[in-house]
């Protein structure tokens, strides 16, 4: 969820915004008033459209291209937290990350759930074999670093393998079950977004976790709350003819986790001291801090469809 109060207060230690650095002269670079919107809606606006146009392209024309897509940005991920977690003197193994990040989309896309959760316990042994070529001196914070990457970012994305399967693993179009629930998760989890932005922007007074995000209000979670149930409930009885109660069910979890999600991150980045973990989408930060609501949202999306629309 996305709101858009003004800051009410520092945070906890210093916070660097890897979009600027300093100037000739030492001085921090100056930084753009956006107003309330507190981002560059133009530029957000653009990367938002640019990217949903990829995705609905490739999901109408052929399944594996978006496959393709969620492993680059599995791999993109992976290169951002290690670069924040370098703040903290973690060095992440990229190559066995990303590597097996990999993987592990591309044989839960195949093979189905058990396959991604072999595929998950091989990486996490690969990966700390592999460090232990850096001796023992921070082993151990490195390791736990590595595998809490590892199940937060590819374990995590490829439950949207396993929901794209659910149709077949060819072709694409609205009348593949897989394609409509990957429309139904990206569509609900866009409205806690922009329900909770709104709100906030217009209504937002009351901090909801003043500490870890003075940016969010109880005003944007209630807008976040109202236009997610609503989502919900139209794509599940409209799109995937499914039980009124399943759609409310769907919007409630959906809401929660995404919230859940975006607060997570903030404390990351907090801990990190952060502003943004990269500059790679303009108006938007980093794939990170798009991809914070929908890595919390997808698992429980795919168990709810899974069990209650697909079968």
């Amino acid at each position: 969820m996305t709101d858009a109060r003004p800051e009410t207060g520092p945070p906890d230690g210093p916070v660097h915004d890897r979009g600027s650095g300093p100037g000739a002269d030492g001085a921090a670079a100056p930084q753009k008033d956006h107003g309330r919107a507190g981002r560059d809606l133009k530029a957000a606006i653009t990367s938002g459209v640019v990217l949903l146009g990829a995705i609905a392209a490739s999901l109408a024309f052929w399944k594996p291209a978006f496959m393709l897509i969620v492993v680059i940005a599995v791999v993109v991920a992976i290169w951002e937290l290690r670069q924040g977690l370098l703040a903290k003197d973690i060095d992440l193994p990229e190559q066995p990350l990303m590597l097996g990040g990999a993987v592990m989309v591309v044989v839960a896309y195949l093979y189905g759930s058990d396959a991604l959760v072999t595929a998950t316990a091989v990486t996490a042994l690969v990966v700390m074999l592999w460090l232990l070529r850096r001796g023992i001196d921070g082993y151990v914070k490195t390791a736990t670093a590595s595998v809490f990457t590892l199940v937060y970012v590819p374990f995590l994305g490829s439950f949207v393998a396993l929901l794209l399967s659910e149709g077949g693993r060819d072709g694409g179009g609205l009348d593949n079950d897989g394609v409509q629930g990957i429309l139904t998760f990206i569509l609900v989890t866009i409205a806690s977004d922009i329900g909770g932005y709104i709100a906030g922007v217009l209504f937002g007074k009351h901090p909801m976790a003043p500490v870890i995000s003075p940016k969010k209000s109880w005003e944007g979670f209630a807008g976040s709350l109202v236009a997610t149930v609503a989502m919900g409930w139209l794509l599940v009885v409209l799109l995937l003819e499914g039980d009124w109660w399943v759609g409310l069910c769907l919007g409630l979890i959906a809401v929660v986790m995404a919230t859940l999600g975006d607060l997570c991150e903030s404390v990351m980045k907090r801990d990190l001291g952060i502003k943004d973990m990269s500059q790679v989408i303009p108006g938007h930060g980093g794939l990170m801090d798009r991809l914070d609501s929908l890595l919390a949202t997808i698992a429980p999306i795919w168990l709810l469809l899974h069990y209650l629309v697909f079968t």
